[in-house]
């Protein structure tokens, strides 16, 4: 009952919005100025008050009338030019404080603006109820009645009757979340769709839709380009492989990886950055069969890993094996003595096998119709069976046309990566049709993903520097099987 009434009485769901929050950083500001003005005036008066005064030889000095008045005269203007120096000062000294605080104060600088912007675009759009109200208010006596009755005027003035209640959050992870309630009102429907354009106006990229009782939870990131991770970063574990701080592929509940993007987006060395932190704990090289039809970067591999391809023959062989061996190993998990219905193969201790194949496009199109049936079932048999089974697969293409990945294929991938710039056909034929403003930054391993999460989000693949050296960084790696992580 306590946690009934916790959560459904007194769970905090952040800041308020209210209507005055369209002032918010003006209001801020001068609180924060006045205190700070005074401070300073009051310390000028005090430092120009004990400051050494040097003494003069007035005795010495004989003054006329004229010669006298002149004197106080000048002392009385110093005493001024020093009253408006500390004034000045104090503005100065105030001003400057408040800059020093907006730069070591930025986030909450920043996270006070968004929720003006917010008060602001709600006021703009109308999503708010307002009445006129008439109110009588008392004149001055009117003198020209003998029995000095008061005279009154009707004044006119604006009531806010509604106001959404709509709350600001920002969670220990900086993550900020802005609820909208869902209160049957007619602006309902409009919050429902707010997604889209708060991404743009406050600068930030949707992470989540939470749906909440009484409200629409929208989960955003500022500055997602912080959460990039570099090459060294990338360590699987317990079947999880982190590509940026809040972007995981966790290949046990989303199974297989398409990768699409054009040439120089920046794939190839994605697939690479993959491979490296799946051996730094995941598994080993003998779990990995990598296909490059093309000869070109992961075909560098072969002599460092057991088994690389680059043939026609040889790439199909390579994918009917891991089909078969997919096949066997569900046979087999299901005599071992520790086999639980609904086990998968992490729970009987058995290593995750990967199937890498680059520029599948590419190679389809080498294939007469024959190999190109057989290929496809193999690959089809692989994404509906292959997960609990432990055999993932990694695909990377310039555009996943259903020519290529027909029959649900393309379906089945539930961890996709757009890399690049990419035309709108293609990025609705790797995300379907989502309410999604795409677009490009010039910034390398730049694109989008779809991270199970139900929403599409920026995303910039682990940072290699140009010195990095993948074939020196796999020798070192030895072909021993290790134990599961």
């Amino acid at each position: 009952m306590k946690a009934f009434i916790a959560k459904h009485i007194y769970q905090y769901r952040g800041t308020r919005i209210r209507y005055d929050s369209r002032h918010l950083l003006r209001r801020v500001g001068i609180s924060l100025f006045i205190p700070t003005f005074f401070i300073a005036f009051f310390l000028g008066l005090w430092v120009v008050r004990i400051l050494p005064t040097y003494p003069f030889p007035w005795h010495s000095v004989t003054f006329s009338a004229n010669s006298w008045d002149e004197l106080q005269r000048y002392l009385q203007a110093i005493q001024y030019m020093r009253m408006l120096y500390i004034l000045i000062g104090s503005v100065i000294f105030a001003v400057v404080c408040l800059f020093l605080c907006k730069i070591v104060f930025f986030e909450r600088y920043l996270f006070m603006k968004q929720r003006q912007m917010i008060a602001t675009f709600i006021i703009d759009r109308g999503l708010f109820d307002m009445e006129m109200v008439q109110k009588e208010k008392e004149k001055m006596f009117d003198f020209s009645l003998s029995n000095q009755a008061k005279a009154h005027k009707t004044v006119t003035k604006e009531r806010i009757t509604y106001f959404p209640k709509i709350y600001y959050e920002v969670t220990k992870d900086k993550l900020i979340r802005i609820r909208f309630p869902l209160d049957g009102r007619k602006y309902q429907d409009t919050f429902l769709t707010f997604a889209k354009t708060l991404e743009k106006t406050l600068y930030c990229d949707l992470d989540k839709v939470i749906d909440e009782e009484g409200f629409i939870c929208y989960q955003f990131i500022y500055g997602i380009s912080r959460d990039r991770l570099t090459i060294q970063d990338l360590v699987s574990k317990a079947g999880k492989l982190p590509l940026m701080k809040r972007v995981i592929w966790d290949f046990d509940k989303l199974p297989h990886m398409l990768i699409s993007g054009g040439t120089g987006a920046g794939k190839s060395i994605f697939i690479l950055s993959i491979i490296k932190g799946l051996l730094n704990g995941a598994c080993q090289k003998e779990d990995m069969k990598i296909c490059d039809p093309k000869n070109a970067d992961l075909a560098d591999l072969e002599g460092i890993f057991p088994s690389v391809y680059s043939q026609k023959n040889g790439i199909l062989m390579a994918t009917r094996v891991f089909k078969e061996e997919m096949l066997a190993r569900s046979g087999e998990m299901k005599q071992m003595e520790n086999y639980r219905t609904g086990n998968n193969y992490r729970a009987l201790g058995l290593r995750p096998q990967f199937l890498i194949m680059d520029e599948l496009a590419s190679f389809i199109e080498m294939l007469d119709m024959k190999e190109k049936s057989e290929y496809i079932s193999n690959l089809k048999q692989i994404v509906m069976l292959g997960r609990q089974a432990g055999f993932f697969l990694i695909v990377g293409l310039q555009r996943p046309d259903t020519e290529y990945l027909g029959g649900g294929i393309r379906d089945q991938f539930n961890f996709r990566v757009a890399l690049g710039s990419n035309s709108e056909i293609g990025y609705r034929m790797m995300f379907g049709d989502v309410d999604k403003q795409f677009g490009f930054k010039t910034v390398k391993g730049f694109g989008y993903v779809d991270a199970g999460k139900g929403v599409i989000s920026e995303f910039y693949s682990p940072y290699v520097t140009p010195e990095y050296d993948f074939l020196t960084e796999f020798q070192k790696l030895s072909f021993t099987a290790g134990e599961i992580q």
